[in-house]
Formats: C-alpha cells, structure tokens, sequence
C-alpha cells in the first residue's frame, strides 16, 4: 500500500518538461515569423515612400518653366523624397514623361526602387522592386519660358 502511494506522486513530480520542449521547438518558429512580419513592414513602407517620392517629384517637374528645369526638379524631389536607405537601396530609378509639357498638359513620373534586406538576419526574403506613377497637371494659364 505505500507503494501505490508513492507511485502517482513520482507521475506528478515530473511538471515543466514538457513545458521546455515546447519552447525550444517554438522559439525559431517565432523567431523566423517575427522577422518574416518586420521583413512585410519594410516592404510596405518602402511602397509607400516610393508612391510618396514619385507624387512629389511630379509636382515639383509641374512647377517649372522648362523641360530641362523639369527633369532637375524632379530628380532632386524624388532624391529628397528617398533619403531611407533601407527604402531604396542604390537609389531611385526615375523615368519623366515630358512630351505634353506645355501649359494645360502634364508631366508622368515613374519611379522605381529596390527596399535593402539588411538587418533580416537568416531570412533572406526576396527582395521586390517597387515601382510608382505619378501625374502633375501643368497650370493651363502659366507663362512658358522665352
């Protein structure tokens, strides 16, 4: 009889280790999701900036009075737009439509950008390039240069 006493305390003695187990097999699991969530914030956010960089450089390009002025304008907008590195690693890639550059026309701005995977650790992800369209309206009652 106290054997059979015994017997269910040495069952119950053994709490916690199924508790370690599962932590050491969900542990890199989690890791490699929480990396996979930051690596999906990136993405989305250097998205943005891009769709942001490319709708101010637009309306800079918009403002001026030449084609030549335009395209300076827009760089420089679009560069000042993208200062993250991570958001574009090597920097923008900028494509301006200005054959309706005239008052009353528009100026197309399309830029695209690669996001850095730096500090991703292990994952690795793809890394996606993100490409944006913009379209400023040129004021219709603006003098033209000479």
């Amino acid at each position: 009889m106290s054997l059979a006493r015994r017997l269910p305390h040495r069952i119950c003695d053994d709490h916690g280790s199924g508790d370690v187990l599962g932590l050491v097999l969900m542990a890199p699991i989690m890791l490699v999701f929480a990396l996979l969530i930051f690596s999906l914030g990136r993405q989305v956010d250097a998205h943005a900036q891009v769709r942001s960089a490319a709708a101010a450089a637009a309306e800079a390009a918009a403002l001026q009075r030449t084609p030549g002025l335009a395209e300076s304008a827009a760089l420089a907008a679009a560069n000042r737009a993208l200062v993250d590195p991570l958001a574009c690693q090597g920097g923008p890639s900028i494509a301006l439509d200005l054959q309706h550059f005239i008052p009353g026309g528009f100026v197309a701005v399309t830029l695209s950008c690669t996001p850095s995977t730096a500090g991703l650790g292990p994952l690795h992800p793809p890394s996606p390039s993100f490409s944006a369209t913009a379209i400023a309206t040129v004021d219709p009652l603006r003098a033209s240069a000479p």
